[in-house]
């Protein structure tokens, strides 16, 4: 017998939540509930002050869910919410000994790609950079960290869900040598992701750390555009080892570039290069060259900055069309110049220890 949303909420309207007398549903703790193929998840949104009470609730009710007939898995998310506080301070601290970054077990390495702005080709560049470093040779993980936009199951060609065998560890899916992990996995296709800052921060540290990695030399994380939660929660929560900044040559995207770009160096994360994205375009009709969005933008920024400029990436519709089908350029045409590019950043990478 399959089990449904309704059975789900039924369990749970009889778990008590300590605070304020009623059930943990009526109290609003529970958030994102969804319930398919026997996979059931949510979220548990709880007051931080009374976290062991509530982690005895989470443990409570993951239990009496396993235990009905046709629940596969279980898989519950806990996060803290408090007063309303100052915006956070991005300094380093004085005095104290703060919790700092944490090591991923069995993870070398971490590097973020990042963007200032949407729409740059920066979800293209890591999946076909992590296929290139595994076809270099090295245990590449890949995590979708784009929250809003997961578009790495469509690039990989990757589809299905996670395994989950206990219900806490979550196992990731492969393909073209790349260990990946994706909240689009989680979620249908043209499902939105509406959550807060908290549900995200607790989603990302539960694909950081409950994700069974294994032994992989570098894990190259796809963030979201901008400069917001996720971004301080990766590199205030685990060890990331450098960023990748990617923009197009134009000055309003170099403009957001240039604030991501700050965020890394207020959080103390070292800046392993910049990648210049559709910088020419070759015309295949009749070989004419022409900088659609202009040309060496990001080269003069990378050399203000003092950073290696890693790649000049051409706008060439095999490159779009081998992300929309399931396989990077890397993979689908690896003899070719625009795959050829990005082989390049992987041996560079390599070759300076980022990877």
């Amino acid at each position: 017998m399959a089990i449904t949303r309704e059975t789900v909420l039924s369990i749970l309207k009889d778990i008590i939540d300590p605070i304020s007398g009623t059930s943990i549903t009526e109290a609003g703790i529970v958030k994102a509930l969804t319930v398919e193929d026997g996979n059931v998840r949510f979220v548990m949104e709880v007051n931080g002050s009374h976290a062991k009470a509530y982690t005895a609730l989470k443990d409570d009710a993951e239990a009496k869910i396993k235990a009905c007939d046709g629940v596969a898995s279980v898989s519950v998310v806990m996060t803290a919410h408090s007063a309303p506080a100052a915006p956070p301070d991005l300094k380093p601290q004085r005095g104290g000994a703060p919790a700092g970054p944490e090591k991923i077990p069995g993870v070398d390495r971490i590097i973020a790609v990042a963007s200032g702005k949407g729409g740059v080709g920066k979800s293209t560049v890591a999946s076909n950079l992590a296929c290139a470093l595994a076809a270099e040779g090295r245990r590449v993980g890949l995590l979708d960290a784009d929250v809003y936009g997961p578009s790495q199951p469509r690039m990989l060609g990757v589809s299905g869900r996670p395994a989950s065998p206990d219900g806490k560890t979550i196992l990731p899916m492969r393909n073209f040598g790349v260990t990946m992990m994706s909240l689009g996995l989680m979620a249908n296709e043209d499902q939105a992701v509406v959550w807060r800052g908290p549900m995200l921060m607790g989603a990302l540290q539960q694909m950081l750390t409950q994700v069974q990695w294994g032994a992989l030399d570098v894990l190259i994380v796809d963030l979201p555009p901008g400069t917001g939660d996720v971004q301080m929660t990766l590199a205030q929560k685990s060890q990331l080892d450098g960023a990748i900044i990617v923009s197009t040559p134009q000055d309003i995207a170099l403009l957001d570039a240039r604030k991501g770009i700050d965020m890394f160096n207020q959080l103390g994360t070292p800046l392993i290069g910049m990648i210049e994205n559709m910088s020419t375009h070759i015309c295949s009709a009749c070989g004419h060259e022409e900088h659609m969005f202009g040309h060496g933008g990001v080269a003069k920024e990378a050399e203000k900055l003092g950073v290696p400029l890693l790649a000049e990436i051409p706008l060439h519709i095999d490159i779009r069309l081998a992300a929309d089908g399931g396989a990077p350029i890397v993979v689908s045409k690896p003899d070719s110049a625009q795959a050829a590019a990005f082989r390049s950043v992987a041996r560079d990478l390599i070759a300076k220890g980022h990877a």
